[in-house]
């Protein structure tokens, strides 16, 4: 029984065949096919090789692709946002502008002194139309003075405070003034009834000439309102038989319920003609 090779003598008789195979295939092309067969044969080898690495190379781009597309996501859900708020905000100020330049354009109308004043609370009783303005006694502003927006007449100050003031509304329920129809002069008093789009005239006769659609404007009578400013558009007109009065409602010409800015109106007053003293004409 032959005994086993050195394993020695193996490895050296291998890397002479390993030498001679080297100086073969640089010297001739014999070589050539065997390594192209042995290249479609190691392909998968070396796929396999790879591909914990290529795995972890993918997973690692597609989390931070994810990832970033994530935060890119939410940057842009903010600036979403704020440019929402921008607009909204462009909005209002160009509301605002619009209501401010209509007062202005209306005020230059206006034969008396005019004061404008921000609106800055709304009386929380549903009883009560009452509003609070930024303006008081150090502006000027007294009890008894007429209010309105670039439309019509929206109230009278009722309390006047050292830097607000406290205006009741027409709508308000216990208001009451004298208004004639601007078309044939007819007059009648207008009173609130506690809605913000709702009034009413009182004991009108039956037979009264007013029609839906008339121009309400204020006499000054009683001195509490300036005389021939817009206050209510009449809306219905109805006659009952028999009834001595008609049933009619009419609404504010005044923004009531969205108005935030406002004018305070101060009639100019006229100076008396002075009377002459009859003694005095008697000596001359």
């Amino acid at each position: 029984m032959a005994a086993p090779a050195n394993p020695t003598y193996r490895l050296l008789i291998a890397l002479v065949l390993a030498i001679i195979m080297m100086v073969l295939d640089q010297r001739t092309p014999w070589a050539a096919p065997v390594r192209h067969v042995l290249g479609y044969l190691t392909a998968p080898i070396h796929y396999l090789a790879h591909l914990p690495v290529d795995s972890s190379e993918w997973l690692s781009e597609q989390t931070q692709s994810r990832g970033s597309l994530m935060d890119e996501n939410r940057r842009l859900q903010r600036q979403a946002l704020i440019l929402e708020q921008k607009v909204q905000r462009l909005a209002v100020l160009e509301a605002e502008n619009v209501r401010l330049r209509e007062l202005l354009n209306s005020s230059a109308d206006l034969d008396a002194n005019v004061l404008v004043a921000e609106i800055i609370g709304v009386d929380p009783d549903p009883n009560r139309q009452e509003l609070v303005i930024n303006k008081g006694r150090g502006d000027q502003v007294s009890r008894g003075q007429a209010v309105l927006d670039a439309q019509g007449l929206i109230g009278q100050v009722v309390d006047a405070g050292p830097l607000s003031a406290r205006v009741l509304l027409v709508t308000d329920a216990s208001h009451a003034m004298s208004v004639q129809v601007n078309r044939n002069g007819v007059r009648a008093v207008l009173a609130g009834t506690g809605q913000s789009d709702g009034l009413k005239l009182l004991y009108v006769p039956d037979t009264a000439d007013i029609r839906e659609g008339d121009l309400l404007v204020s006499t000054g009578l009683g001195q509490r309102y300036p005389r021939g400013y817009p206050v209510a558009t009449v809306t219905t007109v109805r006659h009952q038989s028999g009834a001595p009065f008609a049933e009619i409602t009419a609404r504010p010409t005044a923004r009531v319920d969205r108005a935030s800015h406002v004018l305070l109106v101060q009639p100019t007053e006229k100076p008396l003609i002075p009377v002459p003293d009859p003694e005095a004409v008697n000596d001359a």
